[in-house]
């Protein structure tokens, strides 16, 4: 059976267009991926869907509809044909503009991690195999995965990625302990809003109870 038929009533039945569409790329659900989903999650509501789930759609879908396919697998069943498709790549040499987006059946969002320096994951992992499909930026500057979401809702409304302030490498005080704080450095660009970085809720504290660590231990094979 296609992937037409067997979801077939899926385009029909997902509320919002354009939808919010997060391809997971990782081989991990750690905590600090799975925090900025949540906060994506909590930003697009009902327009959030995950792609490219496989085995930990069981874990995703308790956040938004979850498809154990890759969305280029996908046509007729989240978009009608590929061309309505824009992908958020940050190596892509046109921005997103607000227009384009509204007109757009899905804005693709690559669920990586962020690298630093960038390594160009988001074209190597997906936009290079999506023929067909539309990519843009959101500016020179890596976003995190919530951050990228937050500019692309913005976009919807009608405000250009451009004109949406960011603050570079924020810093953050974070407080070990009683006794001891130290000062981390975060080597990406977030949405400010109301004067402050937006950062994912719980962000800070797992940072302090090293967050950092398990990363590279996830990333390693060992948790």
């Amino acid at each position: 059976m296609s992937l037409s038929k067997r979801y077939a009533k899926s385009y029909g039945d997902l509320a919002k267009r354009p939808l919010i569409v997060i391809e997971h790329l990782e081989d991990h659900t750690s905590r600090w991926i799975m925090l900025e989903y949540q906060h994506v999650s909590s930003l697009a509501g009902k327009r959030l869907v995950f792609t490219n789930g496989r085995e930990y759609c069981g874990k995703l879908s308790r956040l938004a509809p979850c498809y154990r396919e890759s969305l280029l697998d996908l046509e007729g069943v989240l978009y009608t044909e590929r061309r309505r498709v824009i992908i958020l790549d940050p190596s892509a040499d046109r921005l997103l503009d607000p227009e384009e987006a509204a007109r757009a059946d899905a804005i693709v969002i690559g669920g990586i991690l962020g690298d630093h320096p960038p390594r160009r994951r988001t074209w190597e992992m997906l936009t290079s195999r999506a023929k067909g499909m539309i990519a843009r930026s959101l500016g020179p500057h890596q976003l995190s995965i919530d951050g990228a979401a937050y500019v692309a809702i913005k976009a919807l409304e009608g405000v250009h990625p451009a004109s949406i302030p960011l603050v570079h490498r924020p810093r953050l005080e974070i407080q070990l302990d009683d006794l001891v704080s130290v000062e981390v450095e975060l080597p990406f660009s977030y949405p400010l809003v109301d004067g402050r970085p937006l950062f994912a809720p719980g962000l800070e504290e797992l940072l302090a109870r090293g967050l950092a660590y398990e990363e590279v231990r996830e990333l390693e094979g060992q948790a």
